[in-house]
């Protein structure tokens, strides 16, 4: 396929996703939250809602304009090895191997196989050729090169197997929030749509924030009111309570507003239903110490330069890759 036929299959897919049949998508919906308890609906719509707005025809030429497209003669075997912590994780790494022309192996996370087989599906009714160039296994042998997504640990298991191909292989990261203390109400709702999305599981949720005062925290918390609902969510509201109850038990000072807890602390992974938060001195102190941490950051959010803006923490142009590695670069050199 030529480059621009590849780029249309995905223009097309984004479309698809955009015109959905409400029949379809309440099927899919269901299968999805069936499948995996933490991928509501609204979980499932809000990642098929950022996938379209990413395939838009103005956003894909923006991200593939710097790159050498080609058809290519002797397409490697990329073996995926992707991730189920949120719907569609993986999505983006798949469509970065078959844009770059090459074939793609994916072995499935357990946790998102419904949502997608569904995308795969889509992309071979737009264009049956692709069909040729998507094979979903359950063993990842005999690849050219591989990329894998997982916690620190299997991240030391993918090494070991992996490590002699070309790879890209990603370990833990999260995000975090810097608040200056000039935050409107607006910017700790939209916080909490960076903390609370996808119920924190993903990699670009907040976990932690730096405060100038400790202050702000009530604030914070009054604001976030507006998200108690995610407490009916029986997972969410059962790690609330083991968390709750292990700090009660320890008698450790901690902020809750009935399922939202607030701990001080230096670490930068929150347990679900936790955010911790640390007190800075300056904004210079501040930037060393997240200079330090870029390996286990994703992104940071706030407001300034160089932050991402409250409230999209979750909406990742295609150009803005996990953990900071050109996927696309990496690929076409394999050509």
């Amino acid at each position: 396929m030529k480059p621009a036929e590849r780029i249309s299959v995905f223009v097309k897919l984004g479309k698809a996703i955009q015109d959905l049949n409400p029949e379809e998508k309440d099927e899919l919906l269901w299968r999805a939250e069936n499948n995996n308890n933490w991928f509501t609906k609204a979980s499932v719509e809000s990642a098929l809602e950022g996938i379209s707005i990413m395939l838009s025809e103005e956003k894909l030429d923006a991200w593939l304009s710097i790159y050498e497209l080609k058809e290519v003669e002797n397409p490697q075997s990329i073996g995926l090895m992707m991730a189920g912590n949120i719907p569609a994780v993986g999505f983006h790494d798949m469509m970065c191997v078959l844009l770059s022309g090459h074939q793609v192996v994916i072995k499935l996370s357990s946790s998102d196989e419904v949502v997608m087989k569904w995308l795969i599906k889509k992309l071979i009714e737009i264009d049956p050729r692709m069909e040729s160039q998507i094979r979903v296994a359950e063993m990842l042998k005999g690849m050219d090169a591989y990329i894998a997504t997982g916690s620190d640990n299997s991240s030391r298991y993918f090494n070991y197997y992996f490590g002699k191909y070309p790879h890209v292989i990603r370990q833990n990261r999260t995000s975090v929030a810097v608040l200056t203390g000039e935050e409107s109400t607006e910017d700790y709702i939209n916080l909490g749509k960076d903390i609370f999305q996808y119920y924190g599981l993903g990699c670009r949720n907040v976990s932690k924030i730096y405060v100038k005062s400790k202050n702000q925290l009530q604030d914070l918390l009054g604001a976030l009111e507006v998200y108690s609902p995610i407490s009916s969510h029986h997972k969410y509201h059962n790690n609330y309570d083991y968390n709750k109850s292990i700090y009660l038990v320890n008698l450790e000072d901690h902020l809750d507003n009935g399922f939202l807890l607030l701990k001080e602390s230096e670490a930068l992974v929150s347990p679900i239903s936790v955010l911790f938060y640390e007190v800075y001195e300056s904004i210079e102190l501040l930037n060393e110490k997240l200079q330090e941490l870029e390996p286990k950051i994703q992104c940071v959010v706030g407001n300034g330069d160089e932050k991402v803006p409250f409230g999209t923490a979750q909406n990742p142009e295609p150009w803005e890759y996990a953990d900071g590695v050109d996927t696309m670069a990496f690929l076409l050199e394999l050509s």
